[in-house]
């Protein structure tokens, strides 16, 4: 004979499941609600920084848990999961949807080819593959390894001009900037304390200004001042210029966030759209991250912007196209 089990013990132990549920469900909603709003507020902390950075993924992983509890029935918990998202629809539509130039009709355009190749990458196939197929006319290389720069001819020898960085040493191998290409080219002053090389390039669209530059990676990587020392840094280089600039690498930031709006504002940059993310490579590249970013100044306005093939890097290529824009 087995033992009854109370009804009271029964309502107990499913009032106390329900809560575990219930607080179990408010902890998948609460973490990208604070990422939203940290996003949104603009908070300059270094914590909150590290937060902005992963809005899209956030996005993408509400709404995937919003549409998981529409097919398990939890009707309220799934309204409840469209706070979240919507907030971080705000929250990302800076980077998806910049503030942009308008292109001038008839105006030439000029694709561009910009990639951060690893300093441990070794596979050449991968990246003469990925330039080639892009048929840019410039092409902007940063972490350029040892192992890959004894082949820069094989890669870039479609473009014969161009400029490169010194070698420089890192804890995790020696690495180089490059600029190739199709238009001649007279070499910038480097900016201090930041891996760039600079170049000025007689375009269709006039003399325009290029820096191909990577940015230190973020706090707790890194001291939270190197980021924000590196964009005075580009600051200074670029003051004393005339005429368009294009600055693109990988600024281990996304635009919306605090180094992001620190260039838009201090510099007067714009950014291209940062829509599919190119880091990391090994995730889809909707769910990636962009912070490798394209910038232009105002009188410039980007007309394209897509992903490159991959390089056998960690990091996704960008292919951008740009033009004059309108007054």
């Amino acid at each position: 004979m087995t033992n009854p089990v109370h009804p009271e013990r029964q309502g107990s132990f499913a009032k106390g499941l329900a809560w575990v549920v219930r607080l179990a469900l408010a902890g998948l909603i609460a973490p990208p609600t604070v990422v939203a709003l940290v996003a949104i507020t603009g908070i300059r902390n270094q914590y909150a920084d590290l937060m902005a950075q992963f809005t899209a993924p956030s996005l993408f992983a509400t709404v995937g848990l919003g549409l998981l509890l529409v097919l398990v029935r939890r009707w309220r918990w799934a309204a409840a999961a469209l706070v979240p998202a919507a907030l971080l629809l705000i929250a990302v539509s800076p980077q998806w949807f910049p503030t942009a130039s308008r292109p001038e009709a008839g105006a030439a355009t000029i694709r561009i080819y910009s990639a951060n190749l690893w300093v441990r990458n070794r596979d050449l196939d991968a990246i003469a593959g990925s330039i080639h197929q892009a048929d840019a006319d410039v092409v902007m290389l940063i972490e350029l390894g040892d192992a890959i720069a004894p082949h820069l001819d094989a890669l870039v020898g479609a473009y014969p001009y161009r400029i490169a960085s010194p070698r420089m040493d890192r804890p995790n191998g020696a690495v180089r900037s490059v600029i190739a290409s199709r238009y001649p080219l007279a070499a910038l002053p480097r900016p201090a304390g930041v891996e760039a090389v600079g170049a000025r390039a007689a375009t269709p669209l006039g003399a325009l200004n290029l820096v191909s530059i990577h940015f230190t990676r973020p706090w707790p990587f890194e001291e939270s001042w190197g980021q924000i020392s590196q964009t005075m840094a580009l600051d200074e280089m670029l003051e004393g210029l005339s005429g368009p600039v294009v600055v693109a690498g990988d600024f281990n930031s996304v635009s919306s966030a605090r180094i992001g709006k620190q260039v838009r504002r201090e510099i007067g940059l714009r950014p291209a759209p940062g829509f599919p993310g190119t880091w990391p490579s090994d995730l889809p590249s909707a769910l990636g991250i962009t912070i490798d970013q394209v910038y232009a100044s105002p009188d410039l306005a980007f007309t394209s912007r897509r992903l490159g093939l991959p390089t056998g890097s960690d990091h996704r290529p960008v292919v951008t196209e740009i033009t004059r824009a309108t007054d």
